[in-house]
């Protein structure tokens, strides 16, 4: 009786005996769906015009007005963007009092 490999097989299946897989593989099916959602992608694409686009914007911007908190993070996580983390707000400013320092060095020196 055969003993398990290390990859989960008992034969060869295009591999050589070190387990790496040999020239000409066919590897594996692949995506089965991906053919299936590339229509529907097109299909959306399709669907979504400019002038749609706006409105969906300006429905979800009268949402966020309105008080929809969903709403203002989605606005707001597309408009400006996700919060950054305090470690690096804190990093930056760091840096930009080490690059004034430096700059105060070299006008001294100059």
């Amino acid at each position: 009786m055969k003993r398990p490999t290390a990859n989960g097989g008992n034969g060869h299946e295009g591999r050589d005996p070190r387990g790496r897989f040999q020239r000409g593989n066919p590897g594996g099916p692949g995506n089965p769906f991906a053919r299936h959602v590339a229509e529907l992608r097109a299909a959306l694409l399709a669907a979504v015009t400019a002038e749609r686009m706006a409105a969906v914007v300006e429905a979800m911007l009268s949402r966020a007005e309105d008080g929809d908190v969903q709403a203002a993070r989605l606005v707001m996580s597309y408009a400006v963007g996700e919060p950054q983390a305090m470690d690096f707000l804190e990093r930056l400013e760091r840096l930009e009092a080490l690059a004034r320092d430096v700059s105060t060095l070299q006008e001294s020196d100059a």
